[in-house]
């Protein structure tokens, strides 16, 4: 038998299925409404923004180290890139240059410093391009030819794919795409702050300490450019480099973090290379050519 619901008294309750659903309360508008719902309107296109800025950020943030992984490669200062390691610099390039062209209408004018913490991927970027050049030509490329780069990325993402891929050094047919092309020039670039530059140097030397902890390693000597009497070594880039960050002022006078944990970090980069050169100039006459350490016993000395 089916019970029943009953009241206090015990008499059973009536049942008549569920209850209707409530009618809906109309909103109560008054003369504040139409500016709340502007802005909340406007906080769900901040919101909306903030995320396609923050997904093409981690995208050009990949994308960069992989060029980094690649450039990773390289065994020699001051010369071309071989031609496999090149191109895949440029494939990841292009990539970046399409993602860059994508959010680069929505961090114009103000919006470029409101977003500036989702634009990390910049300072992961200007990582990638100075150490491509270092390595290149053995100097740091400054700020101003480093926002052209840049500029010229944002550019190339939004031209058509045709003119992308064809030769640059071809003549200019006019036709329609001249018109594409136009406006590919006028479209929104996005720009690189001296934050984002100083910051991207910081990274650096991180990269350049391991490029020459690898080619000591492999090659037998520090890492110098070519062609020269007396190349310059890396560790007198590294030198350099530490000693310029030593002497800037903090950025507005007072006590930034994020600056003094990349100091530390330089500073340690640029004491691991001068062991290493050490190391190679005072130890390195005592090794037997094709010399490897003895990695079967438990008795390690300090230094090898």
């Amino acid at each position: 038998m089916v019970g029943f619901k009953r009241d206090y008294q015990g008499n059973a309750k009536k049942h008549h299925g569920p209850k209707p659903a409530a009618a809906p309360k109309s909103t109560v508008r008054n003369a504040y409404t139409p500016m709340f719902e502007r802005l909340r309107d406007e906080l769900d296109a901040h919101h909306d923004r903030r995320d396609r800025i923050g997904k093409a950020s981690r995208d050009v943030t990949a994308l960069s180290k992989k060029i980094i992984f690649s450039l990773q490669r390289v065994r020699q200062i001051d010369a071309s890139l071989p031609q496999d390691i090149q191109a895949e610099v440029d494939s990841r390039l292009a990539e970046i240059a399409k993602l860059l062209a994508s959010i680069a209408p929505e961090v114009q004018d103000i919006n470029r410093y409101r977003y500036s913490r989702s634009l990390f991927c910049l300072e992961e970027l200007v990582e990638a391009l100075t150490f491509s050049h270092y390595l290149k030509t053995q100097t740091l490329v400054d700020q101003a030819h480093l926002a052209q780069v840049v500029e010229d990325l944002a550019r190339q993402g939004a031209a058509p794919e045709d003119e992308v891929m064809a030769d640059a050094g071809a003549t200019p047919v006019p036709g329609p795409g001249e018109q594409a092309g136009q406006l590919a020039a006028e479209a929104p670039v996005i720009g690189i702050t001296q934050e984002d530059y100083l910051y991207g140097v910081f990274d650096l030397t991180g990269e350049m300490m391991r490029f020459a902890t690898t080619t000591s390693a492999l090659t037998g000597r520090m890492a110098s450019g070519d062609g020269q009497d007396e190349p310059r070594t890396i560790v007198e880039d590294m030198h350099d480099l530490g000693s310029l960050f030593e002497m800037l002022p903090h950025a507005g006078g007072g006590k930034n973090v994020t600056w003094e944990n990349k100091l530390e970090v330089m500073r340690q980069s640029v004491q691991k290379v001068e062991k290493l050169g050490y190391d190679r100039t005072i130890r390195g006459s005592e090794r037997p050519k094709g010399w490897i350490p003895d990695l079967t016993t438990d008795d390690q000395p300090n230094s090898p």
